[in-house]
């Protein structure tokens, strides 16, 4: 972080490398969002950590600093327009309306991501950094500064609902 903060491109690029998967499930999380407009925010971010950088007083708290800066990013992309291509969840985590749990079956990507964005905030970041891009409970805590306790309630709890949500979906 301080070679970063000194100018350091290959460091920046190390806390980028670490970090981007936590800023795109962030903005991914968020309403209108795809994974191209993801992908274009989160290089946006970046930037802006990259030409704020030398404001972080304690590098400790990079990882919650920059997910904040994808949240005030989203706000501003939000107010001026956007685009819609796809995107897909990653571990063939895409619940259908047939049969069975309807977190764990083939199916509507589009369907799960907008009622994981119905959820509470706290669920919605956590559930789309594990389901689309593939963090585990830890990764998540050392990118958000969440404690490990934390995540895992916020995995749990946001899991069940929305399992709840879906299946609420799939009755006739």
């Amino acid at each position: 972080m301080c070679a970063a903060r000194s100018g350091d491109r290959a460091a920046f690029r190390r806390l980028y490398e670490s970090h981007a998967g936590a800023v795109r499930a962030v903005l991914l999380a968020r309403r209108g969002v795809t994974a191209a407009d993801a992908d274009d925010l989160t290089q946006e971010v970046f930037l802006t950590a990259w030409s704020k950088l030398h404001r972080l007083r304690d590098p400790s708290v990079f990882g919650p600093w920059v997910l904040s800066i994808a949240r005030r990013k989203w706000l501003t992309w939000l107010r001026w327009g956007r685009a819609r291509p796809a995107f897909r969840l990653v571990g063939g985590w895409e619940p259908s309306r047939r049969g069975g749990d309807p977190v764990d079956r083939g199916g509507d990507a589009e369907r799960v991501l907008r009622a994981i964005r119905a959820l509470p905030g706290a669920y919605r970041e956590t559930l789309v950094m594990r389901l689309v891009e593939g963090m585990s409970g830890p990764m998540i805590a050392a990118r958000t500064g969440l404690s490990h306790g934390s995540v895992r309630v916020n995995l749990t709890r946001g899991m069940a609902l929305l399992r709840q949500r879906l299946r609420r979906e799939d009755e006739p």
